[in-house]
C-alpha cells in the first residue's frame, strides 16, 4: 500500500533526455516488453525527442499543446517492432503545469501516431496574475499541514479537468501524519483555497487500515525464529588485493532465513552493506531518527560479511531483509524488463532501517529517493515492515513516480486518498510487488497472488489479486462501478488487480504453487489466462508508454489493449483476453464514464 503521497507534483521542470540515461548505441532486439532509452542506429534520441515535440506542437488540437506551452523529455521508449514514445512534462509562461503531462507516440519514421495525455483541456488558466504573494500562499499551507513551509512556487494547476494559477509549496514537519513527514500543499493563487495537501511518501499500511486494526486490537506480529549465521572470520584472499572490491555474504534475515548478500570489502577485515554490482545498492541505519536524508544514515558494517542474526535483538537483521528486497526487486525490473534501476537510470536503490521511534509502517519516500522501514509501534506492529513483498510494493511506487506518477483523485484530512488514478497506482505495486515474490522464489517465502501474507494479519493477508473482497480489512472491491471514484485507493485497487489476475491465470478454482485460488467474474463471464508472463509484460508496457497521472480504470483498459497490440497483434489472443478481463471486472467501453470537468 502507498501513503499519502505526493506522487511527484514536485517533479523538477530541468529533466533532460540524459537524466534517463540515452546513448547513442544500437536497439537489440529486447524480450518483450523491455524497456530500452536508447536510440537505434541512425536516429538518436535527440532526434526522436525532437520529432515527439515539433509532433505535439503540430497536432495541438489532439496533444492540448498550447501557445506559451513548453516540452521536457523525460523518458525516451524505443520499441523492437519500431514504435517511439515520449513522456514530456510540460510548463506554461515556464511555470510548472500540475497533470500536464503526456506521451507522444511516433512509429518508426518518426511520424506522429497518438498522444497519451493527462489533462483533458488546454491547460492555460483565466489569469496569470497572482493575488495572493508566495508568503501568504507559505502561511495557508503552513496551517492546513501543521508544519513549516518554505519555497512557494507558481504552477498551473490542470488536474481533474481544471486549470489554475496556483502556489505549490513543500512544508516540513507536518504534526498530520504519524512521522512528522514532509507535504506538498497547493494553494489556488488568486481565491487562497486550498487545492490539495498531499504526503510526499508512500505507507504501506494506509492511516484508515491503522485505524481499522486498532479498532480490533488485532495486533501484527509476524513469524521470524532464524537460526543466526556463526561468527565466522572472512577469509583472507591470496595474493594482492585492491580495496573497494566486490565480496560475497550471507545474512541471517528475519523473514527470509539465510540469504546471499553481494556486499563491498573496504579492507581485508572489513565490509560494508552496499552491493557494487547494483549500481552501489545500499542500506543505512536511521537510528530511529526521523531521518529523510540517506547520507546521514549510519552505515552497516561488519568484520566477517555474516549480517545479522535473524532476530530483531540484532540492528542488523532488519537490514538483511531490506538489502535482499530491494537487490531481488531491482533484479526482478532488470531482467524482466530491461529496466536499470528505479528511475532506469543505472543508480541504485537505497533504504534505511530503523526509521522513526515506533513508526508502524515502511514506505518510499521521494524526498529520500530511498525506502524507509520503521520499527513497529511495539504495541499493534511488533516487527519491522521488512517483508519481500511490502519492499516489492513499495519500490513499485518508485517506478510509477519515474513514469506515469498516478496520483490520487483527492486526499482528506486524515491522510486517506481517493479516486481511480491512486487506485491504479495501489494495484501496479501490489501487482510487481506479487511478481517480485514470484521472481525471488524464496522457500521461506513462497511466492502467490496475496500481498501482506507474512504480516500475521488473522485474515492471514492484506489483499489478494484473484480475489480482492475476501479482504474485510480494507473492503477491497472486486469489480468497477461509478462509487469507484470515491472509493480510498487501497479499496478501489481489487478492480485492475482483479482485472491482471484474470488474464494471467483466468476466472475459477485452482491451485498454483500450494495456493488455492476461486477468482469470481462479473455476470459469471469465463475468462481463460494467458500466463503470468504476457500478462505482466502487456501491464508494464501499458504502465510505462500508455498511463500518465490521470489514468483511471477504464483508461488503463485501453493503454493494456494498446500494449497487447503491440507486442502480440490486434487480433491475437492475448489481445482478446484482455478485452475479456476487463470485462469481468465490469470495465467496458460501453460504460465508460463522460470526463469530468
Amino acid at each position: 500500500m502507498r501513503r499519502p503521497h505526493i506522487r511527484s507534483v514536485a517533479v523538477a521542470v530541468a529533466v533532460t533526455t540524459a537524466a534517463t540515461g540515452l546513448a547513442g548505441t544500437a536497439l537489440a532486439a529486447p524480450r518483450a516488453g523491455a524497456d530500452h532509452a536508447v536510440a537505434s542506429a541512425g536516429t538518436s534520441a535527440t532526434s526522436v525527442v525532437d520529432a515527439a515535440r515539433a509532433a505535439a506542437f503540430a497536432h495541438a488540437s489532439a496533444t492540448g499543446v498550447t501557445r506559451g506551452d513548453d516540452l521536457r523529455a523525460q523518458d525516451v521508449m524505443l520499441d523492437p517492432e519500431g514504435a517511439r514514445h515520449v513522456r514530456f512534462i510540460r510548463t506554461h509562461q515556464g511555470m510548472p503545469v500540475l497533470g500536464g503531462d503526456l506521451v507522444v507516440h511516433l512509429d518508426r519514421n518518426l511520424t506522429y501516431t497518438g498522444v497519451t495525455r493527462a489533462a483533458g483541456k488546454d491547460v492555460e488558466p483565466a489569469t496569470t496574475d497572482a493575488k495572493l504573494t508566495p508568503e501568504q500562499a507559505e502561511a495557508k499551507a503552513a496551517s492546513v499541514a501543521k508544519g513549516d513551509a518554505s519555497g512557494a512556487q507558481l504552477v498551473v494547476d490542470a488536474r481533474d479537468g481544471a486549470s489554475a494559477l496556483a502556489y505549490q509549496v513543500r512544508v516540513t514537519g507536518s504534526a498530520t501524519s504519524e512521522d512528522a513527514g514532509s507535504r506538498t500543499v497547493v494553494v489556488d493563487a488568486v481565491t487562497g483555497k486550498v487545492r490539495s495537501n498531499t504526503p510526499d511518501s508512500d505507507e504501506f499500511l494506509s492511516p484508515k487500515l491503522l485505524d481499522t486494526l486498532r479498532e480490533r486490537g488485532e495486533t501484527l506480529d509476524p513469524a521470524t525464529g532464524n537460526a543466526p549465521l556463526s561468527a565466522l572470520g572472512a577469509t583472507p584472499a591470496a595474493g594482492a588485493v585492491s580495496y573497494p572490491r566486490t565480496a560475497t555474504g550471507t545474512g541471517s534475515s528475519l523473514f527470509l532465513g539465510t540469504v546471499p548478500l553481494t556486499t563491498t570489502q573496504t579492507a581485508r577485515a572489513g565490509f560494508l552493506l552496499k552491493d557494487p554490482s547494483r549500481y552501489g545498492t545500499e542500506t543505512r541505519d536511521a537510528k530511529n531518527q526521523l531521518l529523510e536524508n540517506f547520507a546521514r544514515g549510519t552505515k552497516f558494517t561488519s568484520t566477517t560479511n555474516k549480517w545479522g542474526n535473524g532476530a530483531v535483538s540484532s540492528r542488523v537483521s532488519a537490514a538483511v531483509d531490506a538489502q535482499y528486497g530491494v537487490t531481488k526487486t531491482l533484479d526482478f525490473y532488470q531482467k524482466t524488463f530491461g529496466r536499470k534501476g528505479i528511475a532506469n537510470n543505472s543508480k541504485g536503490a537505497q533504504a534505511m532501517v530503523h526509521f522513526g521511534k515506533k513508526v508502524p509502517n515502511a514506505f518510499w519516500d521521494p524526498t529520500c529517493n530511498c525506502m524507509l522501514y520503521g520499527d513497529g509501534d511495539g504495541q499493534q506492529f511488533k516487527k519491522p515492515l521488512v517483508v519481500l513483498d511490502v519492499t516489492g510494493h513499495e519500490l513499485t511506487h518508485g517506478v510509477v513516480d519515474a513514469t506515469a506518477k498516478l496520483e490520487p483523485t483527492y486526499v482528506d484530512s486524515d491522510g486517506n486518498q481517493y479516486g481511480e488514478p491512486g487506485a491504479l497506482n495501489e494495484s501496479l505495486a501490489d501487482i510487481f510487488g506479487s511478481n517480485v515474490e514470484f521472481f525471488a522464489n524464496n522457500p521461506k517465502n513462497p511466492p502467490n497472488y496475496l500481498l501482506g501474507e507474512k504480516l500475521g494479519l488473522a485474515q492471514k493477508f492484506l489483499r489478494r489479486l484473484d480475489h480482492p473482497s475476501l479482504d474485510k480489512l480494507e473492503h477491497t472491491i472486486d469489480y468497477w462501478s461509478p462509487s469507484a471514484y470515491y472509493t480510498e485507493v487501497h479499496a478501489g485497487s481489487g478492480v485492475s488487480s482483479h482485472a491482471y489476475y484474470l488474464l494471467a491465470e483466468g476466472s475459477g478454482r485452482k491451485t498454483i504453487g500450494g495456493f488455492t485460488y476461486d477468482s469470481p467474474t462479473y455476470h459469471g463471464l469465463t475468462v481463460k489466462g494467458i500466463g503470468r508472463t504476457k500478462a505482466t509484460a502487456i501491464f508494464y508496457r501499458a504502465l510505462t508508454r500508455y498511463m500518465v497521472s490521470s489514468t483511471d480504470f477504464h483508461s488503463a483498459r485501453i493503454a493494456t489493449l494498446k500494449a497487447a497490440k503491440d507486442l502480440y497483434g490486434a487480433g491475437s489472443t492475448e489481445y482478446k483476453t484482455v478485452d475479456r478481463a476487463w470485462a469481468a471486472v465490469n470495465v467496458t467501453a460501453a460504460n465508460t464514464p463522460a470526463p469530468r470537468h
